[in-house]
């Protein structure tokens, strides 16, 4: 019984370092200033997971938590790095609408920092009406894509973490529009972003505390 139990703490604590280690969260800062409550409120709750989905694929779903208005309806790639093949599906929750190609072909003020949409198509945009069929507080939006060969999940970590206008990099830019107060502003992915290796260690260490846990109360 007791060896069933240690066996089976341990199988949940590896799962749960490997779901965790497949897995990074992203923020949003500002590349337009246009309004600072509009750009604040975009930092506050606007963020991208980044997830392996297997077979060389890799998923970015953007997330409006909320509460304030506004509407991501523009997405962009700047794969610096090289490791993105082709866009796959798009998907969305209730309300969420999206096409590949944007309409501006590029990041609305990217050029400040030198944010070039690659590689070919890689954009999508909200369809028409482009406020309501973007990603409002609540929703979410998530485009696949295919790695080229050799490129791996960790290659595409490793070139977001890398961030900046420079080779090896990768950046993801946002534009966003239906503030309370109107007006529109653009943000690009916060960098250094979090690591999920040190997140995964931590529940391993939780996985393995309660497999002490339960060898002390087998002693007693």
């Amino acid at each position: 019984m007791y060896m069933r139990s240690f066996a089976a703490a341990a199988a949940v604590a590896v799962t749960m370092a490997v779901s965790a280690a497949q897995a990074a969260t992203y923020s949003f800062v500002g590349v337009t200033n246009n309004s600072a409550t509009n750009t604040a409120t975009g930092q506050n709750q606007l963020s991208v997971d980044v997830i392996d989905s297997g077979s060389g694929t890799v998923s970015f779903t953007f997330n409006n938590s909320g509460p304030l208005a506004s509407s991501i309806t523009d997405v962009y790639w700047d794969d610096q790095a090289g490791v993105l093949g082709s866009m796959g599906s798009i998907t969305g929750s209730s309300g969420v609408s999206y096409s590949q190609l944007a309409s501006p072909g590029n990041l609305p003020g990217g050029n400040t920092i030198g944010f070039t949409v690659s590689p070919s198509g890689a954009s999508a945009d909200s369809n028409p009406p482009v406020q309501p069929s973007g990603v409002n507080p609540g929703e979410w939006l998530t485009i696949v894509w295919s790695l080229v060969t050799g490129a791996t999940y960790s290659d595409v970590l490793a070139a977001l973490n890398l961030g900046g206008d420079q080779s090896g990099s990768m950046r993801i830019g946002i534009h966003v529009q239906g503030f309370t107060g109107g007006g529109s502003e653009s943000f690009v992915n916060d960098t250094p972003a979090p690591v999920p290796v040190p997140a995964a260690g931590v529940l391993l260490m939780g996985g393995l505390a309660a497999m002490g846990l339960l060898r002390r109360r087998r002693k007693a």
